[in-house]
């Protein structure tokens, strides 16, 4: 996708790397509440805190999560979240 088509610019790496560590979990998961692949939004900050690659801090998760959330990589229903679906 060219910036034309998106001018935001690209989040930082540490943010799509752990993009891909809770994308993997997610999918990887036990389903939430209604059947569809979920993981609570406290376990997503332990994850990230504990990866040691990540190396980050508690304030950094919840950061990271929150950018995934309104860039749409992530969506939130009752406290889980879930890796949104993508239309290639």
């Amino acid at each position: 996708m060219s910036l034309t088509d998106n001018p935001r610019p690209p989040l930082p790496s540490w943010i799509t790397d752990a993009y891909e560590v809770l994308s993997t979990r997610i999918v990887g998961s036990s389903t939430g509440h209604d059947g569809v692949p979920a993981i609570d939004r406290e376990r997503a900050v332990t994850v990230l805190t504990g990866v040691e690659e990540l190396a980050l801090e508690r304030v950094d998760a919840e950061h990271a999560i929150t950018r995934l959330l309104e860039r749409g990589y992530l969506y939130e229903v009752d406290g889980e979240l879930r890796v949104t679906s993508r239309s290639d």
